[in-house]
């Protein structure tokens, strides 16, 4: 069934207006930094807060029509999987997952039947007898999402799931989503909401970034996470972001330096724009070697941080004339040595044009 959401709320100081659709059958990852407003749209979602105005529709049923229409979290026909499984330490596993199922009306043993279905779904039938406690994180989050998704919601809202895994489990977690997501997903609509981009890479269909409470950024993840319009889209991304105003060949900062790069359509010269462009593509000289690269897009700095990335070195920029701070430049760790490379050491990068990607910035 599509969510349609279209809803405002002020808490004190801050205020959350959000426009969204969800079709039905897709999943949409909610992304943003802190306070951006994820967990208060959740909330709305899931009938726990209450917004000032707006709707919430699922496939034409109205949830919210604020404020004299609220649906209790009950009366949604949504099922919430956070970070903590939350489960009951005094049922069973399997008593857990056929909780939903019973509240609705069914027997005892035609809930449990619909619990042992779900734990088989999600590769933890073994455990239906036993208690909560006794539960890896891993084990207890895949329970979590079969009771979750046992009582057959409309409406599935995905809270940082993973967030509180560990490394070895959270990857297995992620598989098992995809999977469950794309196989019975049927015609349910998903709300993701995460702070990591392999998340909505593997997961989602659709992307929307929230900043001070407003939609930024939003459609297709790999159009949006490919194409970063803000600087945290492009961080968690992993590209680098240079605003400016755009121009015939690429961008003017702030401070009047050009950047050449290749415009996309929708560019508009004279408006507000960025620059994308990856780590990798940034070459690091020393401040003292002769000038290579394109005067454009060639650049002093000075290195901030070298954290390892991979197979590679990740070096962070500070200071530079006019567009350097916060770069990142991807090098070999034989390339830090031979360079030199440690905090404090002055350096100049340069970016070829052809590796510059110039897009509007959002609402422009």
């Amino acid at each position: 069934m599509t969510l349609h959401v279209d809803l405002a709320l002020r808490r004190g100081r801050f205020a959350l207006e959000v426009a969204l659709d969800v079709p039905a059958g897709t999943v949409l990852a909610v992304l943003g930094p802190n306070g951006s407003g994820k967990s208060t749209l959740l909330g709305c979602l899931a009938g726990l807060l209450v917004p000032d105005h707006g709707t919430v529709t699922l496939g034409g049923r109205t949830l919210t029509s604020a404020p004299r229409v609220h649906l209790p979290p009950h009366a949604r026909g949504t099922g919430l999987l956070a970070q903590d499984p939350l489960l009951f330490p005094h049922l069973s596993v399997v008593d857990n997952v056929a909780f939903a199922p019973r509240s609705r009306g069914a027997t005892t043993a035609a809930a449990r039947a619909i619990g042992r279905r779900w734990l088989a779904e999600v590769d933890a039938a073994e455990f239906a007898g036993r208690r909560p406690g006794s539960l890896s994180g891993g084990q207890a989050q895949r329970v979590a999402l079969a009771r979750a998704l046992a009582g057959e919601p409309d409406l599935l809202l995905l809270d940082e799931p993973l967030a509180a895994l560990d490394v070895d489990a959270a990857p297995a977690i992620r598989g098992l989503l995809r999977r469950v997501l794309r196989t019975a997903g049927g015609n349910r609509a998903t709300v993701l909401v995460t702070h990591d981009p392999l998340d909505a890479l593997t997961l989602a269909d659709r992307v929307a970034v929230l900043a001070a409470g407003r939609v930024v950024e939003s459609g297709p993840t790999r159009d949006v996470l490919g194409a970063p319009r803000t600087p945290f889209t492009a961080r968690i991304a992993g590209l680098n972001l240079v605003a400016g105003t755009a121009t015939a060949r690429g961008l003017r900062t702030a401070s009047g330096r050009s950047i050449s790069g290749l415009p996309a359509p929708d560019v508009v010269e004279g408006e507000p724009a960025v620059a994308v462009f990856a780590p990798g593509s940034v070459a690091v000289y020393p401040a003292s070697a002769p000038q290579a690269g394109s005067p454009r897009n060639t650049v002093a700095a000075t290195v901030a941080t070298l954290e390892p990335h991979g197979p590679v070195v990740r070096l962070r920029t500070v200071d530079g004339d006019g567009w350097a701070d916060g770069l990142a430049a991807d090098l070999t760790p034989t390339a830090i040595a031979e360079l030199g490379l440690e905090p404090g050491v002055a350096i100049r990068l340069a970016v070829k044009a052809t590796a510059v990607a110039i897009h509007p910035v959002p609402g422009q």
